[in-house]
Parts: structure tokens; sequence; C-alpha cells
């Protein structure tokens, strides 16, 4: 069997790294041939130096002259820029593009590698997110080469395989809640950027971890989740279970519901996303059912997490609604890091962004692209 060329856009990110951990064990199946990173240059090239890609994206060059000096091979190309991403899409040898970039940086590479019939895994929300709408017509999407690597669509997808798609009732999105889910709307007002990064589950990125206590991860989740599985949003129901081991539940038209569960652990969704259709052996941890477990289940309060409550109202709107959705919140939460506004203000800044900015026609990446930069600019400008 040839070994399968896979691309990693984001390898020094938390998604990148444990694919990296994974891949080790599967050398003979597939063959790193590109490697990209931000800013994180030292991560980069000790990765590089360890699979040895043909290709490594820097894109901050800031740190050109210290990264070259560090690699131990001569790679085939090394470029830089925030382009290089878009352009090793288009033009780079791979077979399988892992997309673990964050925000609306990694929509591009999406589209570019569906257009050319690659197959993705994707751990990148804002591609759908953003683009869903587009996307969805490609060739390649509805062939099934877009792959889930988060891991409730994993769960969907795992628990949809030799399923029907017409016999699906509704779809249990799980969330944990985050750090705030038994906080008041008083207390709300006093979140702290320290404690809003304390996730009790999952280790992150500061980006998505801010999402995960916002809840607005799990309404971009039901925006990734109508576009993967084609189903309307009412029909995508968030509820949290603060264990994280079921991760999503479908449930059919006669009753009968399949549940996919496991310990928190991303690296499960990261390996079925690369070896889909197959299953391959891997020892991740499991559960063990001699011990006991308690199961909980409850509903949203969408008045304490008004993020998701927006990002619901956004996927029925569709149109550029997610796109002005998606650009506000990452305004709002970079903003927010940096403590110039309070951590109730990133649901302000959202809602203004969208009952503000209006699109003409969503008729391809150039108008998204367009509504994406006037959205940032935009929410720049408020509560300053």
């Amino acid at each position: 069997m040839s070994k399968e060329k896979l691309a990693i856009l984001g390898s020094t990110g938390s998604i990148g790294t444990q694919a990296l951990e994974i891949l080790k064990e599967y050398s003979d199946r597939f063959e790193i041939s590109a490697l990209s990173a931000f800013n994180n240059y030292r991560l980069l090239a000790i990765q590089a130096n360890r699979f040895k890609p043909e290709t490594i994206v820097l894109v901050n060059p800031d740190h050109r002259t210290e990264f070259e000096r560090l690699l131990s091979y001569k790679p085939s190309e090394i470029l830089f820029g925030k382009e290089s991403l878009e352009d090793y899409a288009v033009s780079g040898e791979y077979d399988l593009l892992l997309n673990s970039l964050v925000g609306f940086a990694g929509f591009m590479s999406t589209y570019h590698a569906l257009k050319r019939d690659k197959k993705v895994a994707l751990a990148n929300k804002e591609s759908l997110v953003v683009g869903g709408e587009l996307l969805s017509k490609i060739d390649a999407f509805k062939q099934g080469k877009l792959i889930p690597v988060d891991s409730e669509h994993s769960a969907m997808l795992q628990c949809l395989t030799g399923e029907n798609h017409q016999d699906i009732s509704r779809i249990i999105i799980t969330a944990s809640g985050g750090p705030f889910k038994d906080y008041t709307l008083k207390q709300m007002e006093t979140v702290t950027v320290e404690s809003a990064l304390k996730h009790p589950n999952w280790n992150m990125g500061a980006k998505i971890t801010i999402d995960s206590s916002t809840m607005m991860n799990k309404g971009l989740e039901i925006i990734e989740a109508k576009w993967f599985f084609g189903l309307d949003v009412d029909k995508i129901v968030p509820v949290i279970h603060p264990q994280s081991i079921i991760h999503s539940i479908v449930e059919f038209i006669d009753g009968s519901s399949k549940a996919q569960m496991g310990p928190p652990d991303m690296k499960v969704p990261i390996l079925y996303a690369l070896t889909y259709p197959e299953r391959v052996d891997y020892p991740n941890e499991t559960l063990d059912y001699r011990n006991r477990y308690q199961l909980e289940f409850s509903p949203v309060d969408l008045l304490r997490f008004p993020c998701l409550k927006l990002a619901i109202e956004a996927a029925k709107e569709g149109g550029f609604a997610p796109a002005i959705l998606n650009a506000a919140n990452e305004i709002a939460v970079e903003r927010f890091l940096k403590k110039e506004i309070r951590y109730i203000d990133i649901a302000k800044i959202i809602e203004t962004s969208l009952e503000t900015i209006a699109g003409d026609k969503l008729s391809g990446p150039e108008a998204l692209l367009t509504i994406d930069e006037e959205t940032r600019r935009f929410a720049n400008t408020l509560l300053k």
C-alpha cells in the first residue's frame, strides 16, 4: 500500500501536536508532506526535523533566520506569509489535508483543497461556519471528502455510519457547559480572563477555551452540523453534559437513539478522521465500565449564554450572518483576552455587528472576505 501524503496546517496547535503523536505509530501509512505554524517556529522546527516534510510554512516571517538555522535537513521549500497557506492548498502535493488552523484564516485552505478534489480532515470550525453554503456546492463535499475532527461531529458521523440521513429525527449535541455553567447573570458580569481560561474538562487554545465558556463554540458547532449532515437548525439540540463522556446523540424517527461515548480525548476523533472510513488500532484511553458513572444532562439557559442564541439565529438567517457572527466573535474574544472589554461585552459586540452589517449576495469566497474584513473593522470600534 502506497503512503498517503498528509499535510497538517496548524501543526503546533493542540490538534496538530496530537495528530503528530498518533502518526509516529503510522509511518508506514502516512508521509508528512507539509507542516505549518503561525508563530511557534521553535516547535515547528522540532516537528520538521522529526518528520522531514517537503514543505514547511511559517506564517510569521519575523524569525525566518532563526527558524532556518534550527532545521537539520533541507526541505524542498520553506514558505512564509499568510498567503502561503492558501498557495499550498492550491498547488501543494498532498492527498489529505488536516486543517487545524484557528479562525477564518482556515476557510480558503479548505475551499481550495476541496476544489482540487482532495480529502480534508476538518478541525477548523470556521470553514463551515462562514462558508458552508459555498463548500456544500463543491463535488468533493457532496462525495463526503470533508471529514469532521471535532469530537461532537465525529460522534455524529460514527453514529450515522450505515444509517440513512432521512431517518434522523434530531441530533443532540452535548456541551460541558464550561466553567460558568452554574453562574448567575450577576456573576457573569465579574468573569475574568484568568477564570474563563480554566476549562474543567479539555485542554485547548485560548480562543476556543473562551468560546467554550460563552458556549459560542456550541453555536458554531450547530452551524457546522447543519452543513455536515444537511439538517435544519431546529433539529440540532444543544444540552449541557458536564462529564463530556457522551459526545453526541443521534435520535431516529422510530424513537431509537445512538450515542458515541468515551473519555474526553481528542485523539479518537483525530485518528478516525485520518483513517476514515476505516478504524485502526491505537492505545487510546477507554472507559472502565466496572466503575460507577453519573451522566447528567440539562437544558441550556440562553439568557445566560446569549452567544449561543445569536449563533442559532445566524444559522437560521443564513447568507452572510454566520460570517458576521464569526468575525465579530473573533475580534470580541481577542479584545477580551487583551482585557479591553468585559466578558459580557463579547455578546454585545456580536449582536451589534449582526444588527448593523449587511452584505449583498454570497457569490463566492471574495464576498466572504469582504464581509469578514468589514465586520472586523466595525467590531474593533465598539465599546472603546
